[in-house]
């Protein structure tokens, strides 16, 4: 007789955004959750569990497609996929330009190539890109479409991408979340086909580990005037990005795929057209 398999949400990085997405999408399913460091996801598993969640761990490089294949397998061995939560990735304060694009750009261009395969009918997924990614200057429509639709294993060899194009880690670092939004709206073609949905959420200066990096950087000073300035006048919580994730995984976000949602307190607004706009003669 057959038996009904446990679904299952795979989280990628035991940080506070995905896991605040993950408590509102995963009661009674099983959480996936995997990360580069043993430690931090034990750690994460252990507060979810205590909370009521069931939870397995798993340990990923997503800059590796081995790793990512092997973290597919854990996961459909376990039970159905019916939920991705991507939110790992490095900051311009923690890595060179190089490992920036390898790890932002191309695993996550990875991770949904083989999460697209086996992603179930009905199921979504949620990738996390960041504001920064509408701080580029607008691209061709051709390098969006290199960005967008160039199979993952010739992303990095792109022209746009070469190290004489990128000045510094934070133009690797926009770059690769532009593209993270453009990889999502051309595989939301593909994971249609399955009837499954995907979207990106661009969060502005949340207040997590990785932020708090930013802050105490050589660009904290950037930062905090960027706070001061926004409509808002305040940094965010993981858990308003939970909010709308929440919304897009689940049934009234049906509706919803190939979308980016820019989530700032209006920094970007600002920074286009208001007080944070580079003066022009």
């Amino acid at each position: 007789m057959k038996t009904n398999k446990i679904n299952v949400i795979v989280v990628i990085g035991a940080g506070s955004i995905g896991l605040a997405i993950a408590r509102r999408v995963s009661a009674g399913k099983l959480i996936l959750l995997a990360d580069l460091k043993k430690e931090h996801a034990a750690m994460a598993a252990k507060t979810l569990s205590e909370a009521g969640f069931e939870v397995s761990t798993a340990i990923v490089n997503i800059s590796s497609r081995l790793s990512i294949q092997d973290l597919v397998k854990t996961a459909t061995a376990i039970g159905n996929i019916t939920g991705l939560i991507h939110a790992a990735g490095v900051s311009p304060s923690q890595a060179p330009p190089a490992t920036i694009l390898k790890v932002d750009l191309y695993g996550t261009a990875v991770i949904l190539e083989e999460f697209g395969q086996v992603i179930e009918q009905g199921g979504a997924g949620v990738v996390i890109a960041s504001q920064s990614g509408h701080r580029l200057p607008a691209l061709t429509p051709e390098q969006d479409k290199a960005l967008a639709t160039t199979p993952a294993e010739e992303l990095l060899s792109l022209p746009m991408l070469q190290p004489h194009q990128i000045k510094d880690s934070l133009q690797a670092y926009q770059l690769s979340k532009r593209g993270n939004s453009l990889r999502v709206k051309a595989e939301a073609v593909r994971w249609g086909k399955r009837g499954a949905r995907i979207n990106t959420i661009s969060p502005g200066i949340i207040i997590t580990p990785l932020a708090k990096d930013e802050l105490a950087g050589p660009r904290g000073d950037g930062y905090r005037r960027m706070i001061e300035i926004s409509a808002v006048g305040r940094a965010g919580t993981p858990d308003e990005i939970g909010n709308v994730g929440a919304l897009l995984m689940g049934r009234d976000g049906a509706f919803i795929t190939g979308s980016d949602f820019l989530m700032d307190g209006g920094v970007t607004s600002a920074y286009w057209y208001g007080e944070l706009a580079p003066k022009t003669e």
